[in-house]
């Protein structure tokens, strides 16, 4: 996971608005989306990077994971509507590079609990938003131990935290 959150840990606005995020410096996205080459995200996700100016990944293979999204997609995307479970355990067996789960909050709380997710990096912003989507949906069944391996901190006050997922 390479995701951001404000300070209080909310990934976007409550209607998904992530106009507080900074853009003014690459701050190792380049780097990270070089070892990519599969994304996994949610339908809200999904839609939102829908509405960009220029579809940013079709050069990756995606899946987007939803319940409600039926039919073919405006590009190479694919939805996976069921057997979420079958289908992320053949992609991790399977030859490839890194695997990005992009988000939502949703997905995000589907992976922590089924244990998927084994490494996060989390660029929190200097901003309280006070409300929001949560990174992290209240849950105690997706308490995970973290293993900080890296902190980078920059000049606009954005600090990104690198962490491993220990197993359950």
């Amino acid at each position: 996971m390479f995701i951001a959150s404000s300070l209080d840990g909310y990934i976007a606005r409550e209607a998904g608005e992530i106009d507080w995020l900074f853009t003014d410096q690459d701050y190792g996205y380049t780097e990270f989306i070089a070892e990519v080459d599969t994304l996994i995200m949610g339908r809200k996700t999904y839609q939102q990077v829908l509405s960009f100016d220029e579809y940013p990944y079709n050069d990756k293979e995606v899946f987007v994971f939803s319940q409600s999204l039926q039919g073919e997609t405006e590009n190479k995307a694919k939805l996976i509507n069921d057997d979420w479970q079958n289908f992320i355990e053949d992609l991790r067996q399977s030859n490839g590079g890194v695997i990005w789960l992009v988000g939502g909050a949703q997905t995000i709380h589907y992976f922590l609990k089924h244990d998927y997710i084994d490494e996060l990096i989390l660029s929190i912003h200097p901003i309280i938003l006070g409300s929001g989507i949560p990174l992290i949906v209240n849950d105690p069944s997706v308490e995970t131990v973290l293993d900080l391996k890296n902190v980078q901190n920059y000049n606009s006050g954005l600090v990104q935290l690198s962490y491993d997922l220990k197993k359950k």
